[in-house]
């Protein structure tokens, strides 16, 4: 929006709000701008939701009409939530109220007099959903899809004339043509046929089209990438901190192809010299390229086994942006005088050219660092050991101010040639992850501090304070446990609080499960341009500076930082900033919605060799209509409570239990249990299971 723009919308808001309501008749006038002029404008402020046309022809504050403004987030058995935009507590929508919006629409919806927190959908002002795969179904002269996203609860018609030759049981892409009512289901045009519904290809085309994802880049973007050097020159290098006769490295995991950072240390007499260098991606990346816009349309790399959909061509992301062994690099380092009580005594953060002189494995440095066998890592032990010992002093101060440590399992799922799963096992993080880990978020900390300092427009990464009625809940659920959340008093809770009970579970059964719903509970962490802290970490400053190979908003602040560094205006890049971190934000969210929906599906599909099996398992959700089990490998299934067949079972809500109405048999979290896998349903992405009693 342009300053004249922002100019009249602040006009248009200020004569609305002494009026209560205005015709464009009257705006037009009292503006002197022209009817046709301003429309556009309107119409946007109506698509946004920030204003309302009446019936009446007139404009007013959809609060002034009783409207709440919000997304809908919908719900596989027809019901739905209005998640308001102003932070305000979810409304309930019933199947009925919901008017033809699907999951992820922006909606206008009015309150239920008389209701307890329910709300009906007036008016959908954003569909989210003009693009969706599924399921292509037969039923007689009909052809229906029935969507992959369960939340989206109506299935789509498709006409003869516009089923693209698909067939029954084919996994296939649709484009919304024309959206339903109540109780009237969209119609769509088939626009691309995916394969066979459960067929491993066909699911993995049909997660990357649900979110956007492309496995290639446009034409014009690779023209541009092929164009970079691959070599640094004499004259990049100069006016740069030249680094390459420093001993410094990267540690990564075993199959990681391209290397953000690389870090060096030095002894001092009161501490440390740590050096945390990251590739300059912003020398080859510049400001409105193609390769940049590319780049933010992207905005992360995305993670899948076997797969990674890069930010940036291979020719930058594995090439001269990556910091390959012995070859001169351009880098952005940040170097940090860390005294012995773990903090930042002086820093530097500049321009440099570095040469990394080994690309050392994560794996490899654990076990150098444990069991003192060093192998051909013996050069480089004396740096390690330094960086052993810094480690040691940042955990234990991170520790002493609060921060959480979330042990939540992760999964390691191995492929083999034919990409099917061959092996699902708990992702192991050893003493060499932790200390890369410390060593950035110290960088990340001192980058974010220093951006403050001199006021620079920036994207920190924030973390709020957990919702009140989300830490009543968690605070109720771990009393049940046995456990009492300390300090509860008013809105605000310190993370201190939240970490003693995570130290207390430890090495009990239910440590998991009490991570993972505390997880649930907080704030997801978001890229803000306003430094409002960062909870988990117990930080007063934070953002991602780290990994501008695969992030974009580290690319960005890189950017700023350079700017700062040479003396120039970073004013220009405080346009659009809150776009900017909210574009950010919403595509780190996709890729990890698509990184987690791939995993589901490998997970069903590695199941489905395994029906019949039984194996151990340790209750991580209760619901009215069963249990969730997490087995050892991280699969989790679902127990429905129609195979508990022994008894009647009733869900206690505040107690996360189920309990048998004749027998008193309980289930509860945390609860062991032998599980027999009954079957996956790949549709659903849900694994099966049945308990198995003694």
């Amino acid at each position: 929006m342009t300053q004249e723009q922002t100019g009249i919308k602040a006009a248009l808001f200020q004569l609305i709000s002494e009026r209560g309501a205005a015709d464009i008749r009257l705006l037009s006038s009292a503006l002197h701008i022209e009817e046709p002029a301003l429309r556009p404008l309107l119409d946007d402020l109506c698509r946004e939701g920030q204003l309302v046309l009446t019936r009446k022809g007139r404009y007013a504050y959809p609060s002034l009409l009783g409207l709440k403004h919000g997304k809908v987030q919908g719900n596989r058995r027809g019901f739905g939530f209005l998640i308001p935009s102003d932070g305000g507590p979810d409304l309930f929508i019933a199947p009925g109220n919901l008017n033809g919006a699907l999951h992820g629409d922006t909606v206008l919806a009015r309150p239920l007099p008389g209701s307890r927190g329910e709300c009906e959908v007036q008016t959908v002002l954003v569909r989210a959903n003009d693009f969706l795969c599924g399921r292509f179904e037969l039923d007689g002269p009909d052809a229906y899809v029935t969507p992959d996203d369960s939340r989206i609860h109506m299935d789509v018609r498709i006409p003869e004339r516009d089923r693209g030759g698909a067939r029954d049981g084919q996994k296939v892409a649709v484009r919304i043509v024309r959206y339903g009512g109540p109780n009237r289901s969209p119609t769509g045009r088939v626009v691309e046929v995916l394969g066979m519904a459960g067929e491993p290809l066909a699911e993995r085309r049909s997660i990357l089209r649900t979110h956007g994802l492309g496995e290639d880049f446009p034409a014009n973007v690779l023209d541009e990438a092929a164009r970079v050097p691959e070599r640094v020159t004499e004259a990049e290098i100069a006016g740069r901190l030249d680094l390459r006769e420093k001993t410094c490295f990267t540690i990564d995991g075993p199959d990681a192809r391209d290397f953000d950072d690389a870090v060096s240390i030095e002894r001092l007499d009161e501490g440390w010299r740590l050096g945390v260098h990251i590739a300059d991606v912003s020398h080859y990346v510049r400001p409105g390229s193609l390769l940049d816009q590319e780049a933010l349309r992207r905005g992360t790399s995305t993670y899948f086994p076997g797969l990674v959909l890069p930010m940036l061509p291979e020719r930058l992301s594995n090439g001269i942006c990556s910091l390959n062994p012995n070859e001169d690099r351009l880098a952005f380092s940040c170097i940090m005088d860390v005294n012995t009580r773990g903090e930042v005594a002086a820093y530097t953060i500049t321009p440099s050219v570095i040469r990394s002189k080994a690309r050392l494995v994560y794996g490899d440095v654990t076990r150098a660092l444990e069991t003192g066998e060093a192998g051909a890592l013996s050069p480089l032990m004396p740096d390690l050991r330094e960086m052993r010992a810094l480690h040691d002093v940042l955990s234990a101060r991170r520790r002493e101010r609060g921060s959480l440590d979330l042990d939540v399992a992760e999964s390691e799922i191995v492929l083999n040639e034919q990409g099917e799963p061959a092996d699902i096992r708990r992702a192991e993080q050893g003493l060499a992850n932790h200390m890369i880990e410390e060593f950035m978020l110290l960088a990340n900390e001192t980058v974010a501090a220093h951006a403050r300092a001199l006021e620079l427009p920036f994207l920190y990464r924030v973390h709020e304070q957990p919702d009140p009625d989300k830490l009543r809940d968690l605070a109720a659920f771990l009393q049940f446990l046995g456990y009492s959340l300390k300090g509860r008093r008013g809105e605000g809770i310190h993370p201190k609080a939240l970490q003693a009970i995570l130290l207390q579970s430890q090495g009990r059964p239910e440590a998991g499960v009490i991570a993972s719903v505390m997880l649930r509970a907080l704030q997801k962490a978001r890229y803000c341009p306003e430094d409002l802290g960062h909870f988990g970490l117990a930080a007063r400053d934070y953002c991602h500076f780290t990994s501008p190979i695969r992030r974009y908003p580290d690319l960005f602040i890189h950017r700023v930082l350079k700017a700062a560094c040479a003396g120039r205006d970073a004013a220009p890049y405080a346009r659009n900033l809150d776009e900017r971190a909210r574009q950010c934000s919403e595509n780190e969210r996709r890729s990890l919605e698509a990184e987690r929906d791939m995993d589901a599906m490998l997970k069903c599909r590695y199941m489905l060799s395994r029906v019949g099996e039984e194996a151990d398992g340790l209750v991580t959700g209760v619901t009215s209509f069963g249990l969730f089990v997490t087995l050892e490998n991280t699969v989790e299934g679902l127990i429905h409570v129609s195979a508990l067949d022994d008894d009647y079972y009733l869900f206690d809500e505040k107690r996360y239990l189920l309990v048998g109405e004749r027998t008193g048999r309980r289930y509860r979290l945390g609860q062991k249990v032998r599980v027999r896998v009954d079957g996956a349903d790949m549709a659903a992405r849900r694994v099966e299971f049945s308990p198995v009693r003694e």
